[in-house]
């Protein structure tokens, strides 16, 4: 018998201790994400940011050991959009580098992003019919 799930809780993201403030403002300012309390069993606020939208979870992490550390991967968190022209307008008046979807397909139109902590963010919006 398969398992089965019945939704996603939330998603772990690490960035290095130096740019946790430049990740808070990013999932906080620029995405709009809205921060819920880290409870002080997992280090409270001094130690990252949670963020909670639609039911989902996002957990930024600090980066504690060497091997958290992620970069150029292309693994990432896929966030929807009402608009991805505001969307991309937005992020590169925040200054995040825009990169053009590699592999377009019909489903939705999409680009990517890093945060602050070199994480892979895909942005994406439903093709309009």
């Amino acid at each position: 018998m398969p398992l089965t799930v019945t939704h996603i809780h939330h998603v772990t993201l690490y960035v290095p201790r130096e740019a946790q403030a430049a990740a808070e403002r990013f999932y906080g300012e620029v995405l709009g994400l809205p921060r819920i309390p880290r409870p002080a069993a997992f280090g409270g606020e001094a130690t990252g940011a949670w963020y909670e939208l639609g039911g989902v979870q996002i957990h930024l992490s600090l980066q504690s050991r060497p091997e958290d550390a992620n970069p150029g991967s292309l693994r990432h968190v896929c966030y929807m959009v009402a608009d991805l022209a505001e969307a991309e307008a937005a992020l590169r008046a925040a200054g995040a580098e825009i990169v053009p979807d590699p592999v377009p397909f019909d489903q939705w139109a999409r680009f990517y992003t890093r945060d602050p902590g070199g994480n892979y963010i895909e942005i994406a919006s439903k093709k309009r019919a």
